[in-house]
């Protein structure tokens, strides 16, 4: 079988860096293109060389040009960056792996339209272990449904610029919907002063930036006598990166259309 030609987006920053050493260790992926912001310094430059090895693929701020011929390109920017690529990989036929987070409700929406034309896998988080949570979290609060008060905590390096984390807020997204409650009235971010006593339809959200931690998240149920808590912590941005490149591989049959992970991994 051919490889993947795969365009990895913001190939300088820590999860472009991850992804391009996944992929320069795969058999059946190869790297088309690789893709900064304008006026870069790593334009021009030859993208290996941010991992150590040359590869004759140079970086570009020309999504436009980068994806003709390309199979799928993976974004792990910021979501106006995400933006422009799907724009391009729409116009082009090319497919998308989505790991970006922080999107608006139209910016969520654009992609919907984009994927009538394009295969697209939309995450917060590519990590399979995540993944798992998601599934094990939503049986959680089918069980737990009474008596327990839900916070979630994520911890993740200094230099994250969006809070809570898009995996927190998924996490949120699916502890609220199997309570039958809607995140937007019930979230409490944070807490400060005299707050009062807990509503207990409430669903906390706590971040921690810090350090170089990689992402921890944690969903805590707190009952009268008992805690119950799930908990996934990624130690290296290899498990993103390894996630992703499983998106890319499963994306190669699929027709138009707007995928999850769970999709991906046989979980939904």
């Amino acid at each position: 079988m051919a490889q993947i030609k795969l365009v990895v987006a913001g190939a300088t920053g820590r999860m472009g860096r991850a992804l391009l050493e996944a992929v320069s260790a795969a058999a059946d992926l190869r790297l088309h293109g690789a893709l900064e912001r304008s006026g870069h310094p790593a334009i021009g430059r030859d993208a290996g060389e941010l991992i150590g090895a040359a590869c004759g693929v140079t970086v570009s701020d020309d999504p436009y040009a980068v994806v003709a011929g390309a199979d799928v390109l993976v974004d792990f920017t910021r979501p106006e960056g995400a933006l422009t690529h799907l724009r391009a990989c729409r116009a082009a036929g090319v497919k998308m792996v989505i790991g970006t987070t922080g999107f608006s409700a139209d910016q969520r929406q654009a992609i919907a339209e984009a994927a009538r034309d394009v295969a697209i896998v939309l995450a917060p988080n590519m990590s399979v272990g995540t993944n798992l949570v998601f599934k094990l979290i939503a049986t959680a609060a089918e069980v737990l449904n009474e008596g327990y008060d839900v916070e979630i905590i994520e911890a993740h390096h200094r230099h994250k610029v969006d809070a809570p984390s898009g995996t927190a807020l998924r996490m949120g997204e699916i502890v609220a919907a199997r309570l039958g409650r809607d995140l937007e009235r019930c979230a409490v971010y944070g807490r400060e002063g005299v707050t009062g006593e807990r509503d207990p339809a409430a669903i906390g959200f706590s971040a921690i930036r810090g350090g170089d931690i990689v992402g921890d998240h944690t969903v805590l149920f707190a009952g009268t006598g008992e805690r119950v808590e799930v908990s996934v912590k990624a130690s290296s941005r290899a498990t993103y990166a390894q996630g992703a490149l499983r998106a890319v591989r499963w994306l190669r049959a699929r027709p138009s259309g707007l995928y999850d992970m769970q999709a991906v991994l046989g979980l939904d």
